[in-house]
């Protein structure tokens, strides 16, 4: 048995009280190759390849692929390796139900991403239960609305997350006028290897960076070259780093002997950004911030191609998404870490983006991050 410390016990007992509402005798957790899941880690700090199994009666048991990272890392009230499950998921959900005691007849809800075929096989291996699979209003959606307004330990992660990837924008700021960054590959790698010294566990995603040549896609394909960078024109540079699992995630524009076209795409990215963190605040309709920055391009015959911002967390995106679409009925709630960045882009001129963390608040937004446009 491995013990619990107080988070993960706060965080568990947000989706039990679900599970007894939901009438839910067991839900199982899934974390593997081709079918991740970051609630594993959010709810036990197990950082991957497991699976994780909630009874009804505020039991969790921890399935790890590996059993010493798992007991450095875990944190559940049961821990058993899957080779004790035939390294197989449906064996172990049997299992689970006859270790955690789950009366027969009970519903048992496996991840929504599990593919029709193999949710019938489910079916036939658990006869005594009632297997459920919900892309909607399942476990998967509450869990997804629970991370998404941060507790006071994910807060204080990302105030320091935030510090050292500002940290890494300085550094970046400074090489590049130092003459010492000159490719895409040079800004990647400095990125990489300074998250590292400062004990992150690496970069959050893949880091883009696009020259002047690549800057007007949205991502650029591939992600680096060795192409120039920070030369004539708008390049582009999006990276976060990871620091005990959460992620940030930002984008600077590096302007160099910019036309007035080119000037022209910096100043309405950053009077967009300047517009859609004023409007931030709890109880606010995150539609509502991304119709009117969409609506203040309009006015100069521009159109943001993408969202306006998505919240971040252990996960590069996450709930809620902040953009302009009917299906959007996404609310701000204090707590929420989401990020602003409004972007622009055109085949002849470049792109320009610009991209913060931000912590909602009653009151307001509290910016976590320095971004910014950076004049060569």
């Amino acid at each position: 048995m491995a013990a619990k410390t107080g988070r993960y016990q706060q965080r568990l007992d947000k989706i039990y009280d679900w599970m007894a509402q939901e009438e839910i005798g067991m839900v199982m957790i899934e974390d593997a190759e081709g079918r991740r899941d970051s609630n594993i880690r959010w709810l036990s700090g197990h950082p991957a390849d497991a699976l994780l199994f909630l009874s009804v009666d505020r039991k969790s048991l921890l399935v790890p692929w590996d059993l010493f990272i798992a007991k450095l890392y875990g944190n559940a009230d049961y821990l058993r390796p899957y080779t004790g499950f035939d390294r197989h998921p449906i064996t172990a959900c049997l299992k689970a139900a006859a270790l955690l005691k789950i009366p027969r007849f009970s519903r048992i809800e496996i991840p929504s991403s599990t593919a029709y075929p193999r949710f019938l096989k489910f079916i036939e291996a658990l006869p005594d239960f009632d297997v459920i699979c919900r892309e909607e209003d399942g476990a998967g959606s509450a869990l997804e609305q629970f991370r998404s307004i941060k507790d006071e330990e994910e807060i204080r992660l990302y105030r320091a997350a935030a510090e050292i990837t500002n940290e890494i924008i300085g550094l970046l700021e400074k090489q590049l006028k130092g003459g010492k960054i000159k490719t895409e590959y040079d800004a990647v790698q400095l990125i990489e290897g300074e998250c590292r010294k400062r004990g992150c566990e690496g970069t959050g995603f893949e880091t883009l960076a696009a020259g002047p040549e690549r800057s007007a896609a949205i991502h650029s394909f591939p992600s680096y070259t060795a192409s120039p960078f920070g030369t004539a024109g708008l390049s582009i540079l999006d990276f976060g780093i990871k620091y005990k699992g959460y992620t940030t995630d930002v984008t600077l524009t590096v302007a160099a002997d910019c036309t007035k076209a080119q000037e022209r795409l910096i100043t309405l990215t950053e009077k967009a950004g300047k517009l859609a963190l004023g409007m931030i605040r709890g109880g606010t309709g995150t539609r509502e911030i991304a119709a009117a920055v969409d609506a203040f391009f309009a006015k100069s015959n521009k159109v943001m191609p993408h969202a306006l911002g998505h919240g971040i967390g252990l996960d590069p995106h996450e709930a809620p998404a902040l953009r302009n679409r009917k299906d959007n009925s996404a609310v701000l709630q204090p707590g929420m870490v989401i990020t602003i960045e409004p972007g622009l882009y055109d085949p002849r001129l470049g792109g320009c983006r610009l991209e913060n963390d931000v912590l909602v608040t009653e009151e307001g937004a509290e910016v976590l991050t320095a971004s910014r446009i950076i004049r060569l």
